[in-house]
């Protein structure tokens, strides 16, 4: 498994090929459950909508702000024994899931034992398949891996739509199931840094490629998340009963595969940008993404879906690189860092958005909902941008690290 393959003259090892494949299976796994949840609970154990969305809250709490705890555990056990962990934990509470088909109390539970292990499978995800890797190689690694999870969380949920009502408990069995197997590869892959060509790569340099810095990545990912929540959560109720629900399926499937294919054939261009430069470009993508979106019609709201795609991909995949390149911190404490910071802003999207396409609504004018958050989109990111100008303390540097500016 430690061996290494080489396709068009870039190294991939064994274990990051493995892990790659099991990002997929991962997310395949639990996009075939986690989006039904709330029928289930609802519809299935007679939950209330508010118990539902509050039970929800406090998972998607837990799955994004549970992440910072990745570091501090896999500082003291590594980062295999901490994957080994999550999905143990992920594997009993897709288990558990099968007797919580009767009981509400056990399906609570069994969500709250697939949240927390979530929240340590990630960041440890992440620093593993980055360990040893050079700056020139984390973008592509990086890439490959979101492009594995992104496949996963769109062929889930159409794969198990069929039996998410008729045999839940042989949906659940069966992804438990596959988290178990999953689990005992993770158990054969090597310790972190134990394998050929695994020499730590340094990391806080704090530099960024063509000058500057810009703003902090931890702020920049709050922002950028709150901004994407907004079209992620209020795209179907705008686009279905304007164009159609197969029209609206259509875009999703097509999003999730532009979202595949193009974040790899893009990583090398994106890591040569400034972070600076990035975030004109993805928030002045989402922005102008959010305009055509309000244009309506077939053609606004796919035109639009494919500004939002450019402009995730863009600015999710820069600020974790930033964020590795200024930090001294281990890598999974960085990632888990940035996995607090989407949970932020998916927390704040979540709260001004339902006011916001509500007033919106009411003034019987959903498009000024969309006009609202284009302007945000270019706003907000000249705010942060000016904050970050003010006095205070630069970016961390290392004793005989090139300042900002140079070239990673």
């Amino acid at each position: 498994m430690g061996r290494e393959a080489t396709a068009a003259g870039k190294r991939v090892t064994g274990p990051q090929a493995f892990l790659l494949a099991g990002s997929f299976l991962i997310t395949l796994g639990s996009f075939a459950v986690l989006p039904y949840m709330s029928v289930l609970l609802h519809q299935r154990l007679g939950l209330g909508l508010g118990t539902v969305g509050f039970v929800l809250a406090v998972a998607s709490l837990v799955q994004f702000s549970g992440g910072v705890a990745a570091g501090a555990v896999a500082g003291r056990i590594g980062l295999r024994a901490t994957m080994l962990v999550a999905l143990a934990l992920r594997t009993a509470g897709f288990a558990t899931f099968v007797p919580g088909l009767r009981s509400p109390v056990l399906a609570v539970g069994a969500l709250a034992l697939v949240s927390c292990g979530a929240a340590l499978y990630l960041p440890a995800n992440k620093a593993y398949l980055v360990e040893g890797a050079t700056e020139a190689e984390r973008p592509r690694v990086l890439s490959a891996g979101n492009s594995a999870f992104n496949a996963g969380m769109a062929l889930g949920p159409p794969a198990a739509a069929p039996f998410v009502l008729g045999s839940p408990a042989v949906l659940f069995s069966c992804v438990a199931a596959l988290f178990a197997l999953v689990g005992a590869g993770h158990a054969l892959l090597p310790p972190a840094g134990s394998g050929p060509g695994t020499a730590s790569a340094p990391t806080g340099n704090g530099a960024s490629p063509g000058g500057g810095t810009g703003p902090s990545p931890f702020a920049a990912t709050v922002l950028a998340v709150y901004v994407f929540m907004f079209f992620q959560h209020y795209l179907a109720l705008y686009a279905v009963p304007r164009t159609s629900a197969a029209f609206y399926g259509a875009v999703l499937m097509g999003y999730a595969g532009l979202l595949v294919i193009a974040q790899p054939l893009l990583s090398g261009r994106i890591a040569a940008l400034s972070h600076r430069t990035a975030m004109r470009v993805g928030f002045g993508s989402m922005a102008a993404g959010t305009a055509v979106i309000g244009v309506g019609g077939y053609v606004g709201i796919g035109a639009g879906a494919v500004l939002m795609c450019l402009g995730e991909i863009v600015l999710f995949l820069k600020n974790d690189l930033e964020a590795l390149a200024r930090s001294s911190a281990p890598p999974a404490t960085i990632f888990g860092r940035q996995r607090l910071a989407a949970g932020i802003g998916a927390f704040g999207s979540g709260i001004v958005g339902g006011q916001l396409y509500a007033a919106a609504d009411a003034a019987g004018s959903a498009r000024g909902f969309w006009a609202a958050v284009c302007l945000q989109a270019l706003i907000l990111p000249v705010c942060l941008h000016r904050r970050r100008k003010g006095p205070g303390p630069g970016p961390f540097r290392r004793p005989g690290i090139k300042p900002a500016g140079s070239r990673h």
